[in-house]
């Protein structure tokens, strides 16, 4: 057994070699606290060992954050919630839960643009990845199909379509906004039938389904990816008005009340 000047430089060292790091920065303050309120052995280690998983659920959740791609700017805290339709706000509360990831099923965003789709969206995969550290990544249809087109072409779009698939949710931001050709369209309805079925693909679309025909150019692609989008999914459908809109009438309004002070 060490000597009492040997344990904490042998303890440091142990804990260096096991990449305990909050127990390292905090081993002492808490030894002594211990020593003060008379905490059992057992206390003391469950105390060292809380401040370590803190610490790495607390790093884990800020990689899943930056690996997803989610612009973070749009929060649940900077979301406003009353402008939601009542049936909406009573979807959050269970999407919230993220049960719809462990059943594989979609979620499917709807509404005119400037609605929030896209907010909420990202709201709700950010509180995921912070409260339950799932895996989610964030992209726009056009960032997707131009990333799946040069996988394609270089013959790694199964490759791409793997690494995608390690993700629980795949966010696919503003479909049909844009025109993307035939073959861009093709490679982007091989993601949606590689993952039926094996991974939730979260959406927002201004266009409604009887529009989809403008963005898969062929009836029978576009009925065959709206089958899979809907076989297990939850719609969202925000028809409320533009966000930007009522803000710049709002701020228009403020400028010139200022100005006929």
């Amino acid at each position: 057994m060490k000597g009492t000047g040997q344990v904490k430089p042998a303890l440091v060292e142990n804990l260096q070699e096991l990449h305990l790091r909050a127990m390292l920065a905090c081993f002492e303050d808490t030894a002594r606290r211990a020593e003060k309120e008379t905490l059992s052995y057992e206390q003391y280690l469950l105390e060292l060992s809380g401040r370590e998983c803190e610490q790495r659920r607390g790093n884990r959740m800020r990689r899943l954050l930056q690996d997803s791609g989610l612009p973070l700017e749009k929060s649940r805290e900077n979301f406003d919630l009353k402008r939601l339709p009542a049936r909406v706000s009573r979807q959050l509360k269970v999407l919230l839960e993220g049960s719809f990831l462990d059943r594989k099923e979609n979620l499917l965003a709807f509404g005119n643009p400037g609605s929030g789709k896209s907010h909420l969206l990202c709201a709700i995969a950010q509180e995921l990845i912070a409260t339950q550290g799932r895996k989610i990544k964030y992209t726009t249809c056009a960032l997707l199909v131009q990333d799946l087109l040069v996988a394609k072409r270089e013959l790694q779009l199964r490759q791409e379509i793997k690494r995608l698939a390690k993700y629980e949710g795949l966010i696919i931001d503003q479909m049909g906004y844009g025109q993307q050709s035939r073959e861009e369209m093709e490679a982007l309805f091989t993601l949606l039938a590689e993952r039926y079925e094996r991974g939730s693909v979260l959406l927002t679309s201004n266009l409604p389904f009887s529009r989809w025909e403008e963005i898969f150019r062929d009836a029978m692609t576009t009925a065959a990816a709206i089958d899979r989008l809907v076989h297990h999914c939850i719609i969202l459908e925000l028809n409320n008005p533009s966000y930007r809109m009522e803000q710049a009438k709002k701020n228009r309004e403020e400028t010139e009340g200022n100005d006929s002070e």
